[in-house]
């Protein structure tokens, strides 16, 4: 193998390295918050040794916030492709039945950036700040896309925020209290979208 191509693979390993680095973190992070997650941890969850992390990111704050724009790259865990497989009309209330779901309630890890570390982030200048505004801007979007009338975009900030209020006050309450939140902010959800006719 000449020189360059150990070069070539030794880059493509080190991208491999980083990739894993960051969806081992977008977990992690949403599943305990990101100031419970150390370095240390991070590296070992994710095969490597703890010095090896500053070859990747600069601080842990660049490691956050990627790995909370990667989170939002299918926001809800597909709710974008979940809606556009939906039948004309059905969309509002897939996205829905996807993000208010006992399997997204007990999943943090694999769900929604913003409703595991919205609160986080809201309370100090966390670097996890603006790729969770971005997000949220683009959960907000796709719900809009599917609203009707003039005031589509803000009747879609007061859904996206029913939903992730919802799912967090879920997620605190015990058993069927928290299976109560999610049917009763369901039934508010639905009646919204039938009243936009």
């Amino acid at each position: 193998m000449d020189r360059f191509q150990k070069m070539r693979n030794s880059r493509e390993v080190a991208a491999e390295n980083r990739e894993r680095i960051v969806a081992i973190a977008a977990e992690l992070f949403r599943k305990r918050g990101t100031t419970a997650v150390g370095v240390a941890e991070l590296m070992e969850a994710a095969g490597m040794t703890h010095g090896g992390f500053y070859k990747h990111f600069r601080s842990k704050d660049a490691l956050v916030n990627e790995a909370c724009a990667l989170s939002f790259r299918d926001p809800g865990g597909g709710l974008r492709a979940a809606a556009e497989a939906a039948k004309p009309g059905e969309e509002l209330k897939i996205i829905v039945d996807r993000y208010l779901s006992r399997k997204h309630r007990d999943n943090p890890g694999k769900g929604c950036a913003l409703a595991a570390l919205g609160s986080e982030a809201a309370n100090r200048d966390s670097p996890a700040r603006e790729a969770l505004a971005a997000g949220r801007e683009r959960l907000v979007s796709l719900v809009a896309q599917y609203m009707k009338g003039a005031d589509a975009k803000e009747r879609a900030n007061a859904f996206v925020a029913t939903m992730v209020g919802a799912l967090i006050t879920a997620r605190v309450a015990d058993g069927a209290g928290s299976d109560a939140v999610l049917r009763a902010a369901k039934r508010e959800l639905y009646q919204r979208i039938e009243q936009q006719g």
